[in-house]
């Protein structure tokens, strides 16, 4: 999957093991950076890669909640009229919501329920969503006129953010050189996993040992982020249980069967970066969420 993955997307390592590792875990991610770095490429790769459907939800504020879980329709029959449910873009395993931080909080709510809950509930009945099910969401950090800043609980329900940072030289002269020698620059890429193959992988990844008492730092990390300096809310028992599995996604990505103390200290900051609110004087200071969570490290 990296070697597949790295013919489209060049460099981002580490962003590319954190977005495997959320698939693992069975869990969304929300990837964040300035525009032009490739999220939207890396997911749509992602999907391809690992032969599962996919849709894009491009984000705005006239954006309606049945635009994203569908609708029922009244439609002709042999039989008369008849209301049919027509399924929204939500119905598929890799949903890509591009810019979330467009949509309304009504639109952004219609996505609590599939994030958590794997389904929809549209007219009073409920569907469920294709397994494996995945959320991948990106937001603008800048240019933050007519944004929507995601609520804490909805916040809390991705796994993992994930931010991608501008490539180095040499990768932005392999990037230039892939994609500009020819007007429709197409780049083919194998499937290498079925959507079966990966929920056993999903299976196995919760079947790596961690010992307790890496266990237990890992859970008190959590813990100190509650009455960390800087901190007004730290991190709920989700955080724990997405850093536990977390680490040991990336164990099985190293092709380790045990966790190291490296892969909870390697998942620390994505897994927790979403979900501590700091206080007035670390925005005053510019101290952000990574800076707490490599202190309690």
């Amino acid at each position: 999957m990296r070697t597949e993955v790295g013919k489209r997307i060049v460099g981002q390592e580490a962003v590319i093991e954190q977005l495997l590792a959320s698939l693992l875990c069975d869990g969304n991610a929300l990837l964040e950076s300035n525009p032009g770095l490739g999220k939207t490429l890396m997911v749509r790769t992602l999907a391809s890669v690992t032969d599962l459907s996919f849709s894009r939800i491009q984000n705005t504020p006239d954006l309606m909640p049945s635009d994203i879980t569908g609708t029922e329709l009244i439609r002709e029959t042999d039989r008369g009229r008849e209301f049919v449910f027509e399924r929204g873009p939500v119905f598929a395993n890799v949903v890509l919501a591009d810019e979330i931080n467009r949509a309304t909080p009504k639109t952004q709510a219609a996505l609590l329920e599939a994030m958590q809950e794997k389904q929809v509930t549209v007219g009073g009945e409920t569907y469920q969503l294709p397994r494996p099910f995945f959320l991948l969401a990106t937001q603008n950090p800048i240019d933050q006129e007519g944004t929507y800043p995601l609520p804490e609980a909805q916040s809390d329900r991705f796994l993992m953010k994930i931010l991608l940072d501008y490539p180095a030289l040499d990768e932005e002269e392999e990037i230039v050189n892939r994609y500009t020698r020819s007007l429709n620059p197409s780049i083919p890429v194998e499937t290498v996993l079925s959507a079966s193959e990966l929920q056993r992988v999903q299976e196995l990844t919760r079947q790596v040992p961690i010992a307790d008492d890496l266990q237990l730092s890992a859970i008190e990390l959590v813990r100190r982020t509650r009455d960390a300096e800087h901190v007004d809310f730290g991190a709920s028992p989700r955080a724990s249980m997405g850093l536990v599995v977390a680490a040991k996604a990336r164990a099985l990505l190293d092709g380790r069967t045990h966790v190291k103390r490296e892969d909870v200290e390697a998942m620390a900051a994505p897994v927790l970066r979403h979900r501590l609110i700091l206080d007035f004087r670390a925005e005053r200071q510019g101290t952000t969420a990574d800076d707490v969570v490599a202190e309690l490290l």
